[in-house]
């Protein structure tokens, strides 16, 4: 089992779940909904464009706040990194996992991620790499592929910008983690 945000949100055999963006009040928010196999909703991220770290929010489908991604930029390698804290927090004790891109100028984009307990020793338990728009995007932890984006549906018209992405997990994977993930790659343009 590859539990990182909760047990709860392990799934006990391979599925799909679809992650839908939406866009709202004239770009400035970003709402992510994650859906299962019949539509029902299991999970909500929020955050606005505007915001300068790019802080966005999950919660679970009942609205209980889940975790927080906070973005930090280095400024001396350019590169963008990513803390997900347990719930509303924001303290160190309550870091789940950071995640740091690749070099800037890689062909193929590719996400490191940091444990809690490996954060400052730059030691990387899973990879995110590839594009979800490409439809080359995979999970990685050591040489497995725990998930990947199988399928995207292109962006609407103006007045209903959406994008969606169906993502296909392995049994024991939790998918909390995952869409985390995404919605980070999403957020900086990786794409």
């Amino acid at each position: 089992m590859i539990s990182v945000v909760e047990d709860s949100f392990c799934v006990t055999y391979p599925t799909e779940i679809t992650v839908n963006k939406k866009y709202r009040g004239f770009f400035l928010n970003q709402r992510y909904e994650v859906l299962d196999l019949n539509g029902n909703l299991l999970l909500q991220v929020d955050g606005s464009s505007l915001d300068v770290r790019k802080k966005r929010v999950m919660r679970d489908a009942t609205g209980s706040l889940i975790l927080t991604m906070r973005q930090k930029i280095k400024v001396v390698t350019l590169r963008h990194r990513w803390v997900v804290y347990r719930g509303g927090m924001s303290e160190e004790k309550d870091v789940i996992f950071g995640v740091e891109r690749s070099h800037p100028l890689d062909m193929k984009p590719r996400l490191e991620v940091f444990m809690a307990t490996n954060i400052n020793e730059h030691i990387s338990s899973f990879q995110l790499v590839g594009s979800h728009i490409d439809k080359s995007c995979k999970v990685y932890k050591g040489d497995t592929m725990i998930a990947e984006v199988i399928d995207v549906y292109p962006r609407s018209n103006f007045s209903k910008w959406t994008e969606s992405f169906r993502v296909k997990l392995n049994a024991g994977v939790d998918f909390a983690f995952i869409v985390a993930l995404l919605v980070i790659l999403t957020v900086n343009d990786y794409i």
